[in-house]
C-alpha cells in the first residue's frame, strides 16, 4: 500500500507505540519485584524500547526493506509477549496477570493492517493472539475471558484498520484523479476559447465565402465546414473524455468516433457508453480514419458516409458505409500484389492484430462497406 498516502496513519501508529511503551514501563516498575526473573522484566522492556525506536524511525519502510522489517516486527512482538512465560511467576499468570507487552503488542497488528490491509491485520492479530493465549495455561476464569476479549480485540483492530487503510488509499486516488481531470478540463476550456476566437472563426468564414463564390471555392468551403464541425465536436466534449476513462484502462469508444462526424459523415452510436481497452479503441479508430481517408480520396466530393457502432456483450462492431462508386472485388488483391498495402495494413491489418476481424465489401455502383469486429477484452 502506498506509504505516502498513509503518513498520518503511520504517525498515529508511532504515537500509539510510544504511549504503549510508557504503559509497559509503568507496569514493569510496579510489578518487577513479583517477577520470577526481575532482571528479565527490565531486559524485555529494553528490547521493547529499542524496537519502538526502530519502528518509529523506519516505518513505513522503503520497498527494499519492507518484507524483512514487517516480519521482524511480528517476531519481536511475539517474542516479547511470549517472554512473559519466563519472566512472570506462573501462579500470577493463572490468576490473570497481564503480559508485559499487553498494550504494546497492538502496534505490530496496526502496522501490518496499514501496510497489507484487512488480511495483513488479521494475520498479525492471529499470531499475537495465539502467543497471548499460550501464556495462560492451564485454563482459568481469566483464560476464558482472554479467549474472547484480547484476541477478539486484536483481530477486530487489525481487520478494521486494514479496511480503513485500503479505503483511505482509494479515496486519495479518487481525489488525485479528480484533481487531474479538473486541471485538464480547465486547460481544455482555455484552449477551446482560444480556438473558438481564432481557428473556428476563420473556418466558418472560409466556409461561407467559399460556398458563396461557387466553383472550386465551394469545395474548399465544404471542406472547411467539415473541419469546423469536427473541431467543434472535439473541443466541446469538455471533461467527458476523462470521465469516460475508468481506472481499469477502459475508454468510451463514442468519444473517439463522434468527432469524425461532419457534413457528409453521420455517426450512429448507442445511447450508453461503449467501453473498450484504451489501446484497442485507439487502434480501431486509426483503422476507421484510414478507411474514411479512402472515401475522401477515391469518391466524388460530397459523397455521403455513415459510421455505425454496435455494442454487443462480447464484442464491438464498427461499420463504415459510403454511397460512392464502389469497386470490383479483385481490386484489393491487385493493389496488394502491386505493393499498395494501405487497406491491407492500415485498415485490415490493425484490426486483425487486435484479435478482431475486418471485411471490405464493394461492387461497382453500389458503394463500399467496411466492417470491424473486435473482442471486448481487458
Amino acid at each position: 500500500m502506498p506509504a505516502d498516502q498513509l503518513m498520518p496513519l503511520w504517525r498515529a501508529i508511532a504515537t500509539f507505540r510510544m504511549a504503549a511503551l510508557a504503559y509497559a514501563a509503568l507496569t514493569v516498575s510496579q510489578n518487577f519485584m513479583h517477577y520470577r526473573h526481575p532482571v528479565g522484566g527490565w531486559a524485555v522492556l529494553v528490547v521493547m524500547t529499542v524496537w519502538t525506536a526502530v519502528a518509529v524511525l523506519r516505518f513505513p519502510p522503503i520497498s527494499r526493506l519492507r518484507p524483512a522489517l514487517f516480519i521482524a516486527d511480528l517476531c519481536v512482538t511475539a517474542g516479547c509477549v511470549s517472554s512473559t512465560l519466563w519472566v512472570e511467576d506462573s501462579t500470577r499468570l493463572i490468576k490473570g496477570e497481564a503480559p508485559i507487552a499487553v498494550m504494546w503488542m497492538g502496534g505490530c497488528v496496526l502496522a501490518w493492517a496499514a501496510a497489507y490491509g484487512r488480511r495483513g491485520g488479521l494475520f498479525a492479530g492471529a499470531v499475537i493472539s495465539l502467543c497471548n493465549l499460550a501464556l495462560h495455561s492451564p485454563f482459568s476464569a481469566y483464560t476464558l475471558s482472554q479467549l474472547t476479549f484480547v484476541p477478539g480485540l486484536l483481530l477486530l483492530a487489525g481487520a478494521t484498520l486494514g479496511y480503513l487503510a485500503r479505503l483511505a488509499v482509494r479515496a486519495q486516488d479518487a481525489l488525485e484523479r479528480g484533481a487531474r481531470i479538473e486541471a485538464a478540463a480547465r486547460e481544455r476550456d482555455r484552449l477551446a476559447r482560444d480556438i473558438h476566437d481564432s481557428v473556428l472563426q476563420v473556418l466558418s468564414r472560409v466556409q461561407r465565402q467559399g460556398i458563396a463564390a461557387g466553383g472550386e471555392a465551394a469545395e474548399l468551403g465544404r471542406l472547411a465546414g467539415e473541419q469546423e464541425a469536427a473541431l467543434r465536436a472535439l473541443v466541446g466534449m469538455g471533461s467527458s473524455y476523462d470521465a469516460a476513462v475508468p481506472t481499469g484502462g477502459q475508454i468510451d469508444l463514442r468519444t473517439l468516433i463522434t468527432p469524425l462526424g461532419g457534413f457528409t459523415v453521420t455517426v450512429a452510436a448507442p445511447a450508453t457508453a461503449v467501453h473498450l481497452p484504451a489501446e484497442t479503441a485507439r487502434e480501431l479508430v486509426l483503422a476507421l480514419r484510414a478507411a474514411l481517408d479512402n472515401v475522401r480520396h477515391h469518391c466524388p466530393a460530397g459523397t455521403r458516409a455513415w459510421i455505425l457502432i454496435d455494442d454487443e456483450p462480447s464484442l464491438v462492431t464498427v461499420t463504415l458505409r459510403d454511397e460512392g462508386p464502389g469497386f470490383a472485388a479483385e481490386r484489393l488483391a491487385e493493389a496488394a500484389a502491386a505493393g499498395r498495402l494501405g487497406v491491407a495494413k492500415s485498415i485490415l491489418g490493425r484490426v486483425r492484430e487486435l484479435g478482431g476481424t475486418a471485411r471490405v465489401e464493394s461492387a461497382p455502383g453500389e458503394g463500399t462497406e467496411v466492417e470491424f469486429r473486435v473482442p471486448r477484452l481487458g
